[in-house]
């Protein structure tokens, strides 16, 4: 079973279903995704409707140990993304095969 699905392999998806050119398709992912980014990094918080909820949260600067050398390190903040997927989101994934 094959784990990633690359921005290539939703093209296709999009060519063979909807019958857009490739280029088309393309650039159709790109904007979808440029405009998930863009709302995410103004807003700090997008909600796509029974899929779920991702936010940026600010972790704090913290001490880390090198696990090799047991070297402490200061590691600086830094935004994170996080998802919260939707109840039906859940309920799709946990469905029983019957």
């Amino acid at each position: 079973m094959r784990i990633n699905l690359t921005k290539k392999d939703l093209v296709n998806l999009i060519y063979m279903q909807i019958g857009f050119s490739k280029k088309i398709s393309e650039n159709l992912i790109e904007d979808f995704f440029k405009t998930i980014v863009e709302n995410l990094k103004k807003e700090k918080k997008l909600k796509i409707s029974n899929f779920g909820t991702f936010f940026i949260r600010e972790k704090k600067a913290r001490i880390g140990r090198n696990p090799k050398t047991k070297e402490k390190k200061i590691i600086s903040k830094r935004n994170v993304v996080l998802f919260k997927p939707s109840r039906e989101f859940k309920e799709f994934v946990n469905l029983k095969n019957e």
